[in-house]
């Protein structure tokens, strides 16, 4: 039995054993997959869940974000291989809306994902809402290539692929048999494609063996077992785009992208998925404080005074304009006859400290620093040491410092990166910078770093 319940913001998907002891909840996330034969099992500290895709896709389908989902055994029923059943009483429960905005996966670049043993590519591509394309071709006569495209879930995923049930082929049935698997096996659970020749006597051996009479197999005429009818022409790939769907319901967020899928499977798309994990992983601190980037910004100066501590006259950095995690950070910083220092530091022909410039390096590795934080607003950047610090040119009123810093070693909570300055393309400062990230400290602690604060 299956009971969907309502969930709090920010809870995403887990399945709770109500059949285990002290009903362990099991995320399902991508990190949790455990295995892929035949469906997308995961596990969470010794207990797992097997075949999650289809109930996955109905809630990923519905964009429904938060969903606890109740099992007193460790595999959601089958029903008719679809999603449909599980759609259904989605709906008629009712969906409420949560205060939270939605944390959308933003692709801004192409990922890819190609399996040269299996044939398999997919790719994720830009694109402002979410679209689907699944082409298969298993090169058996019996099923021949097919394709699907889905491009509006809220128009299209409950009328058009939720009912689409999952197949298998005729030899791929009688090879479980052989081997006792699906003994007991419901033939009203998939669609099964006729891609072999069976005589009577072969096809009531096969029925002995899954545990059906004989008189219930017949080859039928329209190449599918039992002559049952496809609800759609290209059913086949229609499902195989639903378990996508479901696959994709592990990254844990709602995607904005363009999928496009050729000969996909659940081994597949789970490495695809990962691949958008560290996507996102990649883009966490982007995610939590980035603004529209219709002005190619990442942060404004909003987000940066919510990452860090400093504010007017130490802020020295106005704007973020690209960020790779552990890779890369560019900002920038507007140089105006307003600053501070101008009034005393070479009064009648102002040029910027280059001591301030190395601090605005600074903040802009801290930021790369702090990504990945959950618990940024506890943590802080301290400096361990600059070496290397050369001052190609003067930064005067008027300028805008373009501060590229690039990370070149990692270990733990200590990095070091190499930041340069430039003026209108031209080098202006640069040095390499070792900095730490700490817990903050309290007042009544005694204890200080011996370092000094980004």
């Amino acid at each position: 039995m299956i009971t969907f319940k309502p969930a709090p913001e920010n809870y995403g998907y887990r399945f709770v054993r109500t059949d285990v002891e002290n009903c362990p909840e099991i995320p399902a996330v991508i990190d949790n997959v455990a295995n892929v034969c035949r469906g997308t099992t995961i596990e969470f500290e010794g207990n797992e869940v097997r075949t999650t895709e289809h109930v996955l896709a109905a809630l990923y389908g519905l964009q429904i974000d938060n969903c606890k989902i109740e099992l007193n055994g460790p595999e959601p029923p089958v029903m008719d291989g679809s999603s449909m059943q599980f759609a259904k009483a989605l709906v008629s429960a009712g969906l409420v809306e949560q205060e939270e905005p939605k944390n959308y996966l933003v692709i801004d670049e192409t990922i890819e994902f190609h399996d040269p043993e299996k044939n398999v590519d997919i790719v994720a591509l830009p694109l402002e809402g979410f679209r689907t394309t699944v082409m298969v071709d298993y090169k058996n006569p019996a099923l021949g290539s097919q394709h699907s495209g889905l491009f509006d879930l809220e128009k299209e995923f409950l009328s058009d692929f939720a009912p689409c049930r999952t197949f298998c082929f005729l030899s791929e049935v009688e090879a479980l048999a052989n081997i006792g698997i699906i003994k007991g096996g419901d033939l009203d659970n998939a669609i099964v494609i006729v891609d072999k020749n069976m005589s009577q006597t072969e096809l009531a051996m096969l029925a002995e063996k899954i545990g059906v009479g004989s008189s219930q197999l017949v080859l039928g005429e329209n190449g599918i077992l039992n002559n049952r009818k496809l609800r759609f022409k290209n059913e086949p790939a229609r499902h195989k785009l639903l378990d996508l769907i479901g696959d994709i319901a592990l990254l844990g967020m709602p995607l904005r992208a363009q999928i496009l899928a050729a000969r996909p499977g659940h081994a597949s798309n789970v490495e695809f998925v990962k691949q958008l994990k560290k996507y996102a992983d990649r883009n966490k601190l982007a995610r939590q404080f980035q603004h529209e980037k219709k002005s190619g910004v990442i942060f404004d100066i909003n987000a940066i005074q919510k990452i860090l501590p400093h504010r007017y006259p130490f802020l020295l950095i106005d704007k973020i304009i690209e960020f790779k995690l552990d890779e890369k950070i560019v900002s920038t910083k507007n140089v105006t006859i307003n600053e501070e220092f101008f009034q005393g530091h070479f009064p009648g022909n102002p040029i910027m400290p280059g001591v301030l410039i190395v601090e605005a390096m600074a903040q802009t590795g801290g930021i790369m620093m702090l990504n990945g934080n959950d618990n940024i607003h506890d943590m802080q950047v301290f400096f361990m040491g600059i070496d290397k610090a050369r001052f190609r040119k003067p930064v005067v009123p008027g300028d805008t410092l373009v501060i590229e810093a690039i990370m070149t070693s990692r270990r733990r909570s200590v990095c070091q990166f190499d930041a340069k300055a430039y003026v209108r393309g031209d080098l202006v400062c640069e040095a390499s910078l070792m900095a730490t990230v700490m817990e903050k400290k309290s007042e009544s602690q005694d204890s200080r770093p011996d370092s000094s604060p980004c």
